[in-house]
């Protein structure tokens, strides 16, 4: 006869264990295949009298009474539980039970204790260990030294364990929601109760490889990253390899720089400052120039770091007709204001701000000013750009600012309310034809395979990502593990999580998908190095390592060689002409344009000066003469929205004069 499927589940009393059917702890589900039956549950209750289940002559089973019952889904278990937790009234009771359930937790054999089965973002150590039973069910094991936390394990092992992989990756965060365990507010609370997210997401990314195993799939290739530890720094792949390099330059061309700012310096301090160097893309060096010429400073040199044009594919789309036709209809709303990045020509700066008053900004204060604009003139209609993502981004967290409690907003701005959102929502425009090369790389694909391989990594994205990649940060962000921001609000983050990480003194690694142009690797190696081997760290016991994941192909930098001028053969690493980091499905980790600024411009910029300076022509930032429309310097026109954003930030308050402009009084 077929054989049967007994679902044993007990309460309060030793229960099967996961991996080797032994009776080891309660609250478990456990299946036994047995001749002669058909499928059915038994639930086991301590106070019932023992009865036997024979299979043959010769072999019994004992247990406590049973009731049969259906075999119960894991969504059926989680209402059950959520239902069980919102039944007790008092906070400090649903702590209880959740401690009562951590005492119900199978004690973890040691060896499973080892990183690989670490869970990240936990403020206390939890261990999860996943397994695939021949039939296809999943089987977990989970552990941790804070019994909270252990509470939280229990409860979500008790839901998924036995259950089908569709169950373990059907089931979202937000179905968590309803568990409202601790009943309690406050960070540490808050943190704990991110448990429930980061236990179920690893549970799932896990799930994901057996599944993928089961059925021969080959696994995905990892992205490049660098690991970070107080012994040194190791790459991993190509691409990680060429931004190894780049942290540690030529010796030799460091020290010859090094000689020659230093006798600049002292001529500085003797005489004042004479030439400038700007390693950006040209609308910087043009800006800079700009803003001295209108400072009285015409006689100071400004030199590019290349003798070829550095472009900008944001620039570019903001010199655009389109951009054009967006603010004219921007100037027909009033009262109106145009927050531009500040990644774009002066130019374009000068012709927007005389068809709409306009303020720059940059990616970490976009949000503070447009909420400032909006509480300080009424009715205000905001037209950002150029920046599609960008602009499609602060949408979205305004949108999810609705959801929130109005103190909770207040902590973001102090003068909005949900109400206030709610109402500045149909007066918030942006651009739609504007990206990043850089940022525009982390799409679709990259997203994919970060849910796919990385779901347990801390995320970090700047505001400038597709919509696809900054929701996925949103949603790692809710849960304490990711960061949506500014370049600074990512080193922040990131040495934040270092530290606490320093302060567990445990052995722990780290690993944070590093969303947004990969030259901020330098900054962020520096600052955790820094950390690692600073003489506090140097008496933990516990050893960190930080991996930072470059989401792109690995074998994206070119095997290029040229014979340079030395007769030595040198890898092209990277730039425009070779595509380093860039992808096939458009976009690049690393700023093709950015990179094109060099060491050797620099020095031969640095040796020429003061005498050569007459050959350094192609090196020069370029001078606006040009008038706008209104017959006016586009130095001066172009640098007001600059200082526009200056004021708002040392005062918090949007210049009188901007506020004048948009209220129409005055035309600039």
């Amino acid at each position: 006869m077929d054989a049967a499927t007994f679902s044993i589940t007990s309460y309060y009393s030793p229960h099967f264990n996961n991996h080797n059917n032994k009776l080891t702890s309660p609250n478990h589900t456990t299946r036994l295949r047995l001749p002669l039956f058909k499928p059915v549950n038994f639930d086991i209750h301590p106070s019932s009298p023992p009865i036997s289940i024979s299979t043959n002559p010769r072999s019994t089973f004992s247990c406590s009474a049973v009731t049969v019952t259906p075999v119960t889904s894991a969504n059926s278990k989680l209402q059950t539980l959520a239902a069980e937790f919102n039944s007790i009234s008092e906070p400090i009771d649903r702590v209880k039970r959740l401690i009562q359930y951590a005492s119900q937790l199978p004690q973890l054999d040691e060896s499973l204790r080892v990183p690989a089965n670490r869970v990240m973002g936990c403020t206390a150590q939890v261990w999860l260990d996943v397994r695939m039973d021949s039939d296809g069910t999943m089987r977990f094991l989970a552990d941790s030294d804070s019994e909270i936390t252990k509470g939280f394990c229990s409860c979500l092992i008790s839901v998924l364990d036995g259950g089908t992989p569709e169950e373990v990756l059907g089931m979202k965060t937000e179905d968590l929601g309803d568990l409202n365990v601790a009943g309690l507010h406050g960070t540490k609370v808050d943190s704990r109760v991110n448990t429930w997210h980061n236990v179920l997401v690893s549970m799932q990314k896990r799930t994901k490889a057996l599944v993928a195993e089961r059925e021969g799939k080959p696994v995905g290739e990892v992205f490049p990253s660098l690991v970070i530890t107080a012994e040194g720094i190791g790459a991993k792949g190509s691409f990680a390899e060429a931004q190894a390099r780049f942290l540690f330059p030529d010796d030799a061309k460091v020290q010859e720089l090094a000689s020659l700012l230093k006798d600049s310096a002292v001529s500085m301090a003797k005489a004042g400052c004479k030439f400038i160097a700007v390693l950006g893309v040209d609308f910087m060096s043009e800006n800079v120039r700009a803003i001295l010429d209108q400072a009285g400073f015409p006689e100071v040199g400004v030199y590019r770091m290349s003798d070829e044009q550095i472009g900008c594919s944001l620039a570019d789309a903001a010199s655009s007709p389109a951009y054009t036709s967006y603010l004219s209809e921007a100037s027909n709303s009033s009262p109106s204001l145009h927050v531009v990045y500040i990644n774009t020509s002066l130019e374009t700066k000068a012709h927007a701000h005389e068809l709409v008053p306009t303020i720059t900004c940059t990616s970490s204060n976009v949000v503070q000013t447009i909420l400032q604009a909006f509480a300080e003139v009424p009715n205000l209609n905001v037209w950002y750009g150029p920046d599609s993502y960008m602009g499609a981004n602060i949408v979205e967290l305004f949108q999810q600012m609705t959801f929130m409690t109005d103190e909770e907003i207040a902590k973001i701005h102090p003068e909005h309310t949900r109400n206030s959102i709610n109402s500045l929502l149909p007066r918030l425009h942006y651009f739609q034809d504007g990206t990043c090369i850089v940022h525009h790389l982390f799409g679709h694909e990259v997203v994919e395979k970060i849910k796919d391989m990385y779901c347990d990594a801390f995320l970090t994205a700047h505001f400038e990502v597709p919509g696809e990649m900054f929701s996925l940060a949103m949603e790692a962000k809710r849960r304490g593990m990711g960061v949506v921001g500014s370049t600074q609000n990512i080193l922040d983050f990131i040495k934040s999580r270092v530290q606490e990480a320093l302060d567990r003194n445990v052995d722990d690694h780290l690993q944070f998908v590093l969303g947004t142009e990969s030259g901020m690797v330098t900054s962020i190696v520096a600052a955790v190095r820094q950390l690692l081997c600073s003489s506090e760290s140097s008496s933990r016991t516990g050893k960190i390592s930080v991996e930072i994941v470059f989401p792109v192909s690995s074998d994206s930098v070119t095997r290029v060689s040229q014979k340079s001028d030395d007769g030595l053969n040198v890898s092209v690493i990277p730039g425009v002409a070779s595509g380093e980091g860039c992808s096939l499905h458009g976009g690049c980790a690393s700023c093709p344009y950015m990179k094109m600024n060099s060491l050797t411009s620099l020095l031969k910029v640095l040796t020429s000066l003061p005498l050569g300076k007459d050959g350094l022509t192609r090196y020069e930032a370029g001078r606006f003469s040009l008038l706008t429309p209104k017959g006016k310097l586009i130095a001066d026109v172009g640098c007001e929205p600059i200082l526009h954003m200056r004021h708002y930030q040392a005062t918090k308050k949007l210049p009188e004069k901007l506020i004048y402009q948009m209220l129409g009084a005055a035309k600039c």
